[in-house]
């Protein structure tokens, strides 16, 4: 078992997504996603940053239970709620089921969503990046804590990433270990608070 551990700089519920029961990653850290050391069982954690004024809290955490191609994410039925719909609630806003290849082609489709431009035309930076990881992320086995981010014991926080990329290799075994038995002592899986960065949209 080993943890992929990443700062967060901005939590919309795009990426991680843990909303219509699974918690997905399926855009933005396409360096995890695409890791070739990635394996299911492994865990993908978020930690809070100096951007969102809470460094060393735990944004979420996932068990890496799935991973499929984006072809297969868009027509699984399973994740049509996670498709985004523009103009809708916050939840619907950020749905991460974005990317999909048209038929017998290599052509990307960029769905108007939070990670295109105005009107939906397609933002090429975006594109070029999420389709970089080549698979999304799922897992029903998550801890998802938002604006709720409890902060990590000092004798755990070795699982954090110090720098803009992933730490995975670095966290001692025994440190990861013993991180997964205080989340899984001390909460419940599943949604515990809102997004981080929703504020935005309440000022």
């Amino acid at each position: 078992m080993k943890i992929f551990s990443y700062k967060i700089e901005h939590d919309y519920g795009l990426a991680p997504n843990p909303f219509h029961g699974y918690c997905t990653l399926a855009v933005c850290k396409s360096q995890i996603r695409n890791n070739r050391n990635l394996e299911i069982g492994d865990w993908i954690i978020g930690t809070g940053s100096k951007a969102l004024k809470n460094t060393y809290e735990l944004i979420f955490a996932m068990r890496l239970e799935e991973k499929i191609t984006f072809n297969e994410y868009w027509q699984d039925d399973r994740f049509n709620n996670k498709k985004p719909v523009i103009n809708g609630s916050l939840v619907q806003m950020y749905g991460d089921n974005i990317y999909h290849q048209i038929a017998d082609s290599e052509e990307w489709v960029q769905e108007n969503s939070a990670h295109s431009l105005k009107d939906g035309v397609t933002n090429e930076a975006h594109l070029k990046r999420d389709t970089g990881g080549e698979f999304v992320l799922i897992s029903e086995e998550f801890y998802y804590f938002g604006d709720e981010s409890p902060i990590i014991p000092d004798e755990l926080k070795e699982v954090c990433s110090k720098g803009r990329d992933f730490k995975s290799p670095s966290i001692p075994a025994n440190v990861a270990e013993n991180f997964i038995t205080w989340l899984e002592t001390n909460y419940s899986t599943g949604i515990h608070g809102d997004p981080i960065s929703w504020n935005e949209h309440i000022k």
